[in-house]
């Protein structure tokens, strides 16, 4: 049996050993001969390409661990890529996260004017990474979590060639707590949207929907550490007649989240990087072999799970359903075949096959669209540098909208970011 390559990049992340976790859960379905766990910084790639040698060893698993600074050599010969890179690393979140709010916007990872920076530095590097698989293993998936994972895959699938897919940790979750509040676990869901934009709209047991019985009951999905959720209202579920992710909060409630993220003492990135000084020291201790606990704080749960399922049913054929990021592909009929969007697939050895959804809600189509349009829009300001695509992006954004608070808020994080855009400093 032919054993698997698998290369991690951004293997410095402290998300890591979650993956490894995940590689050494599988070990009785994924015959793994090799992992490459690829960063450029040499600290974190030492202490946590450390801890996931040891966990490996520790497991038994007849593995080689290789630690290494070239993508090349990561890439090579490589079945599957994971990818959870971050451009200019957490500094450059508190940046996205800090500067929104002098002009009264929500900074965010993923979502508004932070959330869109996060992407004008993560595009270029990814769709360069795009063309080294191409060039070095152009046979192998890539699967991608780095935020804002949508906007990336859409990237991805609509300007390379690599064959990507792109995933999150907050579908299983909503889904998983939504079954359990019901007591409905061998339950069908529709989950529908775009990534950090998503709704579960049926949830079919016994030969019946139970999403009306959720909506009376004001039932909320389980919301991410990572984001201060404070759950909908019975009220607000019952008008949007859907169960909206936790992140739907910054469109539902814009201005109390604002407030909030004004108020908090440490925006949520500086959190981060205290709770990764702690992780990193942690791991540096030569005899833990296990993934910590304090690595839950971070906010990705089920991670390892969410990927390494997506690897296992692509090499064993399993041919069951995820909810991924794929290119639409006549899945939802009121979005463009060429959109990514965040639904359930089949999974086997061809990739995802896109199911069906029949979605008769039209706040859910209308907000899609116009969140697409925003993503369609800043991709192309990514790849080109091109600032009146980004402006158009912003202003059609509800977390932006407003073109001079967008305008003075782009330019500052466009000089504060210069070093990671290059595209948006030509000559």
């Amino acid at each position: 049996m032919k054993k698997i390559k698998i290369a991690i990049i951004g293997a410095g992340s402290t998300y890591t050993p979650e993956l490894i976790e995940g590689i050494i859960n599988k070990k009785d379905d994924l015959p793994v001969g090799s992992v490459d766990l690829m960063d450029i910084d040499d600290r974190k790639l030492e202490i946590v390409g450390g801890l996931a040698q040891r966990m490996i060893k520790a497991a038994g698993l007849p593995c080689e661990t290789r630690l290494t600074k070239s993508l090349d050599e990561a890439l090579t010969g490589a079945d599957f890529v994971l990818c959870q890179i971050r451009v200019g690393k957490l500094p450059a979140r508190v940046l996205d996260e800090k500067i929104p709010l002098k002009y009264d916007l929500i900074g965010q990872e993923t979502n508004g004017i932070g959330g869109f920076f996060k992407g004008m530095r993560t595009i270029p590097v990814l769709l360069e990474i795009a063309e080294r698989i191409q060039k070095l293993c152009p046979d192998a998936w890539l699967i991608n979590f780095t935020n804002p994972a949508g906007m990336v895959t859409e990237a991805l699938l609509n300007h390379s060639a690599v064959k990507a897919i792109g995933v999150c940790n907050v579908p299983i979750n909503m889904i998983d707590s939504v079954k359990k509040r019901l007591n409905l676990e061998e339950a069908e869901i529709d989950y529908v949207g775009l990534n950090h934009l998503s709704w579960i709209t049926s949830i079919r047991a016994n030969g019946k929907d139970y999403v009306d019985e959720a909506i009376r009951q004001g039932i909320n999905s389980q919301a991410m550490q990572n984001i201060p959720a404070r759950g909908f209202t019975p009220e607000l579920i019952k008008t949007v007649g859907a169960i909206p992710s936790s992140y739907l909060e910054y469109y539902y409630y814009k201005d109390s989240k604002l407030a909030k993220l004004k108020e908090a003492e440490k925006c949520r990135g500086e959190v981060c990087i205290d709770i990764e000084e702690q992780l990193l020291q942690i791991y540096a201790d030569s005899e833990l072999h296990v993934k910590p606990e304090l690595l839950s704080k971070r906010g990705g749960a089920r991670y390892s799970e969410v990927a390494l399922n997506l690897v296992d049913s692509i090499y064993n054929d399993k041919r069951n359903v995820q909810v991924v990021n794929i290119l639409n592909k006549g899945a939802l009929d009121f979005m463009a075949d060429d959109d990514v969007v965040e639904i359930p697939a089949v999974i086997g050895k061809n990739g995802p096959e896109p199911v069906k959804i029949n979605v008769d809600n039209d706040h859910i189509k209308e907000l899609m669209h116009l969140i697409k349009s925003y993503e369609k829009h800043a991709v192309r300001a990514a790849i080109n540098g091109d600032e009146d695509e980004a402006m158009l992006a912003l202003m059609i954004n509800p977390l932006v909208a407003d073109y001079n608070k967008a305008y003075s808020c782009f330019q500052e994080l466009k000089t504060a970011h210069k070093r990671y855009l290059p595209q948006f400093f030509k000559g």
